[in-house]
């Protein structure tokens, strides 16, 4: 049976609120493989640098003395995977606004790049591993035997988003959440270190028009093609 043939390394690229997450979760529970959120990593270090000023404002200085006291966890729990920070679930608190409107700032630093992919690459060493982000197939896993780049319209995502927030109890506006999303796919696409980009061998899926599950099915049959080969 395909399960039990070979591991490999499935790496889920996109631009912001494509389901990136929400398919490498159904994903790695079809598979049996483990699931790498890399978003949430990069959210745990904008999190930790936003408590560490109270105004809100990011001191990249401070921030960078401080990687070395950053321990970012995964656990599963009943409400499912869980981020820890040093420890603590701060889950719900890395998808605020707050955190949105920081992040993209935060994961364009080549210092902070470099401290994280160190760690994920690190992930991938034994394979079995489904991971989504950014930069995933690219520069993260370039050799990854299966590789998807997920698309769709800005409005689109900004209303998946505002509902996903409305789970969390983020209230926040429907036209912030699209300002928001048109800001991030610019400093996410423009930046100088590991700009968003699709990998010349990663499968493009569009999903603006496509239900949850028919995205589950497109990329699970071409998984399966891969693991059978």
């Amino acid at each position: 049976m395909f399960l039990e043939k070979k591991k490999i390394i499935i790496a889920i690229d996109g631009y912001a609120s494509t389901g990136k997450s929400s398919q490498a979760k159904l994903l790695a529970n079809f598979f049996n493989y483990s699931y790498i959120d890399s978003g949430a990593m990069y959210r745990a270090v904008t999190y930790y640098a936003l408590q560490q000023e109270s105004k809100g404002e990011i001191n990249f200085q401070l921030l960078l003395n401080s990687l070395v006291n950053i321990k970012i966890d995964f656990s599963y729990t009943k409400e499912g995977q869980q981020t820890f920070l040093n420890g603590k679930n701060i889950s719900k608190k890395i998808r605020s606004l707050e955190v949105n409107n920081q992040v993209s700032n935060v994961a364009s630093n080549e210092h902070i790049r470099f401290f994280l992919t160190t760690q994920q690459k690190m992930m991938g060493i034994n394979k079995g591993i489904i991971m989504d982000g950014r930069d995933i197939g690219t520069v993260v896993f370039p050799n990854a035997e299966c590789k998807f780049f997920l698309i769709a319209s800005p409005e689109i995502r900004a209303k998946r988003r505002y509902n996903e927030q409305l789970k969390f109890g983020i209230k926040n506006s429907y036209n912030e959440v699209l300002q928001n999303i048109i800001n991030r796919d610019y400093v996410d696409t423009s930046r100088e270190a590991n700009p968003l980009k699709k990998a010349k061998d990663a499968i493009t899926i569009e999903v603006s028009d496509l239900s949850l599950d028919e995205v589950f099915q497109l990329l699970k049959t071409e998984i399966v093609s891969k693991l059978n080969n």
